[in-house]
């Protein structure tokens, strides 16, 4: 079976950078296009090529909206991933520069290039999704699938705005236009994350195990494993990699739920939240299928090949 060809929107990010780990091991990577997030555009981008380097690839990297669309963002996620994004390691400068074009005409573009061959994997906050869909509206007509890292689908979030999940809360405005032009897609929200982390001593095993890959990640995750073992986040918590894992191999869902789904963007407490039809009363059309359990040991296994320790 042909390996799928993937798309990377991202804002790399620790968990970004374990993601794209597996995507190197299991699929083909066409691009990265990368937005703010996790920490600023300049760090973000000079990760996703930090990242290219330690792989040895020579996929592009486009850099994206260094903002939201809209609004100024409350807060980035530096205290988890470091101030550099990558747990302030300090790794040398990469190699190879960015590219020139923007992140959403590459997005538009290479869509065109291979319509109906890629599947785009939305890790970071969708403002270069939702900027792209303002050029161009046929853009779904030509994914052959959609993944999306975001959400909250019960209210369980990560960010000062209580039901909110840090990629949707960073740029609501994006996620809602994502999200109503898409007529389906995948939906790996933060909840399924926290129900598929791995135990800290088996992970630490795949490490002492792996290569070069697992000694990079051992490295950049220092800092986010501190902080969630002092926030109740037990064992390793990866959201990005969870969504990966469903982009390289839908099959690894074995529960899932399919409702209309959209982003709140005035709540004084609530905005940012994911505001799920469970009952399916708003006669809405029902465009993600939410995530809710995956196969959890062919999800080790993506991840051990992905740090040399298949």
């Amino acid at each position: 079976m042909s390996k799928p060809l993937l798309l990377i929107d991202t804002d790399p990010g620790v968990d970004d950078a374990l993601a794209i780990l597996m995507a190197h091991a299991h699929a083909d990577i066409v691009a990265l296009s990368v937005a703010a997030g996790n920490v600023g555009l300049a760090h973000t981008v000079r990760n996703a090529r930090t990242l290219r380097d330690l792989l040895g690839a020579t996929f592009p990297v486009f850099p994206g909206c260094a903002t939201p669309l809209v609004r100024t963002p409350d807060e980035d996620a530096a205290f988890v991933h470091g101030v550099d994004g990558l747990g302030d390691v300090g790794f040398p400068e990469p190699k190879a520069a960015a590219e020139g074009e923007a992140a959403a005409l590459a997005l538009l573009r290479l869509t065109r290039e291979l319509p109906g061959q890629l599947t785009l994997v939305a890790l970071a906050p969708l403002t270069n999704l939702a900027l792209a869909l303002r050029l161009d509206p046929t853009l779904p007509q030509r994914v052959k699938r959609l993944v999306v890292m975001g959400g909250a689908v019960t209210g369980h979030g990560n960010t000062g705005k209580v039901p909110a999940e840090f990629n949707v809360g960073f740029d609501p405005e994006a996620a809602h236009v994502v999200f109503e032009a898409f007529p389906a897609f995948d939906l790996v929200d933060w909840e399924a994350t926290l129900r598929h982390g791995f135990d800290d001593a088996e992970f630490d095993d795949w490490i002492a195990a792996g290569d070069h890959r697992a000694r990079f990640f051992e490295q950049v995750f220092r800092t986010a494993r501190d902080y969630n073992a002092t926030h109740d986040r037990n064992g390793v918590v990866a959201a990005d990699a969870l969504a990966m894992a469903v982009a390289i191999d839908p099959s690894i869902v074995v529960r899932s739920e399919t409702r209309a789904v959209a982003v709140e963007l005035d709540g004084r407490l609530t905005r940012g939240a994911t505001v799920v039809d469970w009952a399916k009363r708003l006669g809405r059309p029902a465009q993600a299928r939410i995530v809710l359990e995956v196969d959890q040991a062919r999800f080790a296994a993506m991840v051990r090949k992905a740090v040399g320790a298949a």
